[in-house]
């Protein structure tokens, strides 16, 4: 058993607000350890307060059983802050063909204020957009409104590294 076979079957574990999206593709298994028949995964959830992230973690236990591993462990771990490039570039189209926008690729931290309100339109792709609020239905995204297509639609929201 090596570590690229258990991120393959990690691609089953779809995050539970955007089924869609993997929790590999979303960045939020950050790390996979096998030593012998002992596999240990970490898991950094996009918030701290993420309320998802028990029955994400009962779900990669169950996915790791359903494929033989007998006693898995999975640590949630704050020990590197997860941030939005984490997401794979999978993921993002992932997100788009859900109707997010997907953030932007920040590259460390955000140090313009402007990436935050306009977002490109996931289904016109126009740059005629304005963050109507940055409260969305769950706390990684933010409601936006396009003045392209006229419609509304949420972004993931980007999130740079802590420094």
């Amino acid at each position: 058993m090596k570590e690229a076979q258990i991120l393959e079957w990690l691609e089953e574990v779809k995050d539970p607000e955007i089924p869609v999206l993997s929790l590999v593709d979303l960045g939020v298994v950050t790390g996979v350890f096998v030593t012998g028949d002992h596999v240990r995964v970490e898991m950094t959830p996009t918030f701290v307060g993420c309320p998802a992230m028990d029955i994400m973690k009962e779900e990669v236990i169950a996915v790791l059983h359903r494929h033989g591993v007998s006693d898995p462990e999975v640590n949630i771990s704050f020990r590197d802050a997860w941030n939005s490039d984490k997401i794979s570039a999978k993921g993002k189209e992932a997100l788009k063909k859900y109707g997010l926008a997907p953030p932007p690729e920040l590259q460390g931290l955000i140090t313009d204020i402007d990436i935050l309100a306009h977002a490109a339109c996931p289904r016109c792709n126009g740059k005629n957009t304005v963050m109507k609020s940055p409260f969305g239905p769950t706390l990684c995204r933010s409601l936006h409104y396009c003045n392209d297509c006229r419609e509304a639609f949420e972004q993931f929201k980007p999130l740079g590294e802590a420094s």
